[in-house]
């Protein structure tokens, strides 16, 4: 402001005479120039400054020796002979890196990253829980009342002498069995794993013991487990007629078989075999129209076909073998019975193996299956030789 004052003073005159209007304009004139000149020299004195600051700034560093730069370092020989003759021509001191594939050497800082997720195998359930009937009982059997004889009617004359008749009935007991084991886990895997321990042993015992009811309802004994289907009494059978195949003419074996079924069976009936059975049988065709006689799904949610019945694929069945039962038809639901006693149950136990460091979880299940109608299924089984 006072440079302003200044140059205004110096620049405008004061005059008596009236000051007229040229006087004027000729003295804002000139206040302008002087304004306009001492705005320039500012700008050019300002802008050298900068032009020799930047140029300081933009020249090389100068090194200067110090006592110990005569002789060159370690790094220094490695880093010229790099640049000389490559990394070949470096000795096994002088190449030093991290790495992520030795530890010490930097491997520790690129640590693996952890999901929740943990990845399984695929474990195939033979699916006897869906098709047979299944119910709940309070009591180690189950006593189901069965009808083993009819009454027997006869035409008669209108005085004839009538006969007498009645029907007989008999019981199908169905014992109930226990499937138990534990899994012991250490505390400190408990306490340290990314995942949820403890889920998974449930989740695996679930699947497990769903693996194991599958296959025994298919295949077991009756000792200390349920009678499978399979090894049940009173079931007919259509034989093959091979023991390596399913005959010379597998289709007409099909409609043979499934047509010696009683219409009220066959018309609510399921086919019951494993994969590879199922694929030999996808190929066949029917003579006249050259039509698979399996059919895929139309919709989903409906089972694939055979013979216009559905296909349950169970990998607990036989395969085609000397005296093998490779292939069920029937109603499963009216033929087999699977009662629940107790649903699976996981019990945590901390104190038993705490000497150990261990934790113990204790696995049982209750439950009881066996043939209910064994007229509701038939076998297709191969010949012995």
């Amino acid at each position: 402001m006072t440079a302003h004052m200044r140059a205004f003073e110096g620049a405008i005159e004061l005059k008596d005479d009236g000051n007229s209007p040229d006087v004027i304009t000729k003295a804002l004139a000139d206040l302008t120039q002087t304004v306009d000149d001492r705005l320039k020299a500012v700008e050019t004195k300002t802008g050298d400054r900068l032009d020799k600051m930047e140029a300081k700034l933009n020249r090389p560093a100068v090194h200067t020796k110090g006592q110990d730069d005569d002789e060159p370092t370690i790094e220094r020989k490695a880093f010229n002979g790099f640049l000389r003759s490559g990394r070949e021509a470096l000795g096994s001191d002088e190449v030093k890196s991290l790495r992520v594939a030795e530890d010490t050497a930097g491997g520790y800082l690129a640590t693996p990253e952890f999901t929740t997720e943990v990845l399984k195998g695929i474990v195939e359930i033979s699916p006897m829980r869906q098709a047979a009937r299944v119910g709940s009982t309070s009591s180690g059997s189950i006593i189901l009342p069965k009808r083993t004889g009819r009454p027997t009617a006869r035409w008669v004359g209108e005085t004839e002498d009538r006969t007498e008749t009645g029907s007989a009935y008999g019981q199908v007991e169905i014992p109930v069995h226990e499937s138990a084991c534990f899994v012991d886990v250490s505390l400190r895997l408990l306490e340290d794993a990314a995942v949820n321990v403890e889920a998974e042993v449930a989740s695996d015992l679930a699947e497990e013991f769903g693996r194991q009811e599958g296959e025994v309802f298919l295949n077991g004994n009756g000792d200390k487990k349920p009678m499978g289907i399979l090894n049940a009494e009173g079931i007919a059978h259509t034989p093959s007629g091979n023991a390596s195949t399913l005959g010379s003419a597998p289709a007409d074996l099909l409609i043979t078989h499934l047509y010696s079924m009683p219409a009220y069976y066959r018309n609510s009936g399921a086919w019951m075999m494993n994969g590879s059975t199922l694929a030999a049988l996808r190929k066949l065709k029917d003579g006249t129209t050259g039509i698979y006689l399996w059919q895929p799904a139309f919709m989903a949610g409906q089972p694939e076909t055979i013979l216009g019945r559905p296909v349950i694929e169970a990998p607990d069945m036989p395969d085609v073998g000397s005296g093998a039962i490779p292939i069920i038809f029937g109603d499963f639901a009216r033929a087999y019975r699977i009662y629940d006693r107790v649903a699976l149950s996981v019990m945590r136990d901390p104190f038993t193996q705490a000497t150990n460091g261990l934790v113990r979880f204790h696995a049982r299940r209750r439950v009881g299956g066996g043939l209910a109608m064994a007229e509701a299924v038939k076998f297709i089984k191969c010949a012995t030789s």
